[in-house]
C-alpha cells in the first residue's frame, strides 16, 4: 500500500467544504463516490482528528477506497487536491497531446491522468511552459443547454479529430457500451422439464423407487455455452490513434460481468504479434493499457499483416478458436508485403473462427474503395466488414456480432472488386 503523502492542511477554516470538494473530485475520476460517503468522510475526518497528517490521509482513504485498483487514483488526486499546486501544473502538461501511443506515457503514473482531467474539469493546459502563475480560485460556468446535440455529435466524431476533453468524454462513452452475444447450442443435453428430447435413464430410476411405475417421462435439452471474444488489433503508425480508444472498448468488454463472453483473448500487432491478454484482465484501464503498451515494443511501428496473422494462426489459433470463437479484426489492410501470403492467412483465420469481423477506420471516408492490394486480399475473407472510427460505429458493433446475416460494407466493395 503506498505510503501517505507529506501535505499542507489549508487553514481557512473550511475544511468540511474543502473535503466536499475533494470527494466530488473522486467521484469524476471515477470513484463511485455520493453524498453519504461525502458526509461519512467529515465525520470520520472529525473523529479521528488530523494533528496527525497520517492520520487525515487514512481517514480519507477508508472511507472513499474500497477496492485495490482505486489506491492509486485516489493517491493521484489526493496529491493534486491537497498537496502541491505546481504538480497541478506538472499534470496539465502531460494532458498536452490529444492522443499519444500508450509506450509514451510511461512517464505519468497509472490514473494520474484521469486525476488531472477530474480536478481541471475543463480548463486548458497552459500553452508555453513560461506561463504565469494559476490563480487561487478558477471559476468554470458550464452551459448544459446544447448537451444532448453535443453527445450525439461525441457520438459520430472521428477519433482523430477529437480534443482532450472530447477524447475523455468518449472513454467514458466507450466504458459504457456492450457488446452482447447469444449463447451457443452444444452437443451435450442437461436436464430440462420441458425439454425437447426424453431422458429415458433417469426416467426408469425414478420407475425403480415408484415400484415400477412411470409416474412422467424425464425431458432434457442441449445445454448453451457463451463463446470466446478474440481482438486481432493494429498498433502500427497509421493505426495508433484509433487503436488506442478500440482497447478501451476491449478492456470495458473483457472487464464488465454478465456480457456472456466466456473469455475474451486480445492480440496486437505492427511488425510482430504480442499477446496482451493479461494486461487487459487488470480493473484500472490506464494501468492495464500502459502494461500493455510496455509489453507491445512495436507501437507506432511499421505493419506486417500477413506476418503477424501467419504468427497468430500457428502459435494461438488452436488455443484460442477452438470453441467457436468471434474474432475481431481491427486493421486498415494497408500492407506492403506478399500479397499472396495475406490472403491464405486471412483464409485460414476465417475457416478457424465462428465469424471473422473486420472494422477498419477507413470506411469513414463515403468514397472509400477496396483498391490497395491488401484490403483487396482481405475482403473475400470477412464475414462482416464496418467502420471503427468513432463511438457510434462501435457500439453498432452489437448487431455485426448477433446477427450472422449481417455483411456490414463487405457486399457492397465485393461487388466494386468484381466490376
Amino acid at each position: 500500500m503506498p505510503d501517505p503523502v507529506p501535505f499542507d492542511i489549508p487553514e481557512d477554516g473550511k475544511l468540511a467544504h474543502n473535503i466536499t470538494h475533494f470527494a466530488r473530485a473522486l467521484r469524476k475520476a471515477g470513484l463511485p463516490v455520493g453524498p453519504g460517503r461525502t458526509l461519512t468522510a467529515i465525520e470520520a475526518v472529525a473523529a479521528a482528528g488530523f494533528t496527525r497528517k497520517a492520520d487525515f490521509y487514512w481517514a480519507l482513504h477508508a472511507v472513499f477506497v474500497n477496492r485495490p485498483e482505486q489506491r492509486l487514483v485516489f493517491d493521484q488526486v489526493f496529491r493534486l487536491f491537497w498537496r502541491d499546486p505546481r504538480y497541478m501544473e506538472h499534470m496539465m502538461s502531460l494532458m498536452l497531446p490529444a492522443i499519444r501511443g500508450v509506450q509514451e506515457e510511461t512517464a505519468a503514473a497509472s490514473a494520474a491522468r484521469r486525476a488531472a482531467e477530474a480536478l481541471l474539469d475543463g480548463a486548458e493546459p497552459p500553452a508555453r511552459p513560461e506561463s504565469p502563475e494559476p490563480e487561487e480560485e478558477v471559476r468554470i460556468e458550464v452551459d448544459a443547454s446544447q448537451t444532448a446535440s453535443a453527445a450525439e455529435r461525441l457520438r459520430t466524431l472521428d477519433f482523430e479529430q477529437m480534443t482532450t476533453a472530447e477524447v475523455a468524454e468518449a472513454r467514458r462513452m466507450l466504458a459504457r457500451l456492450a457488446l452482447p452475444v447469444k449463447p451457443l447450442p452444444t452437443r451435450r443435453l442437461r436436464a430440462d422439464a420441458a425439454g425437447r428430447y426424453p431422458d429415458w435413464r433417469r426416467s426408469l430410476r425414478a420407475a425403480v423407487r415408484h415400484g415400477g411405475e412411470i409416474p412422467r417421462i424425464a425431458r432434457r435439452n442441449r445445454a448453451t455455452r457463451w463463446p470466446d471474444l478474440v481482438v486481432i488489433c493494429d498498433i502500427s503508425g497509421s493505426m495508433s490513434q484509433y487503436s488506442r480508444m478500440v482497447l478501451h472498448f476491449v478492456h470495458a468488454v473483457a472487464n464488465r460481468q454478465g456480457q456472456g463472453w466466456a473469455r475474451v483473448h486480445a492480440f496486437t500487432f505492427g511488425t510482430r504479434l504480442t499477446n496482451i491478454t493479461r494486461h487487459l484482465k487488470q480493473r484500472d484501464v490506464d494501468a492495464a493499457l500502459r502494461a500493455a503498451g510496455a509489453e507491445a515494443q512495436d507501437w507506432q511501428g511499421g505493419t506486417r499483416i500477413g506476418a503477424c496473422l501467419h504468427a497468430f494462426n500457428r502459435d494461438w489459433s488452436r488455443r484460442v478458436l477452438s470453441r467457436g470463437a468471434v474474432v475481431l479484426l481491427i486493421t486498415d489492410g494497408l500492407d506492403r508485403d506478399d500479397t499472396a501470403q495475406l490472403g491464405r492467412e486471412m483464409e485460414r483465420l476465417h475457416l478457424s473462427a465462428r465469424r471473422l469481423i473486420w472494422l477498419n477506420p477507413l470506411l469513414r471516408w463515403d468514397g472509400f474503395a477496396p483498391r490497395a492490394r491488401g484490403i483487396a486480399a482481405m475482403l473475400p475473407h470477412v464475414d462482416a466488414f464496418r467502420a471503427a472510427h468513432s463511438v457510434a460505429s462501435l457500439a453498432a458493433l452489437a448487431q455485426a456480432v448477433s446477427d450472422p446475416s449481417d455483411h456490414g460494407e463487405k457486399d457492397r466493395l465485393m461487388a466494386l472488386l468484381r466490376g
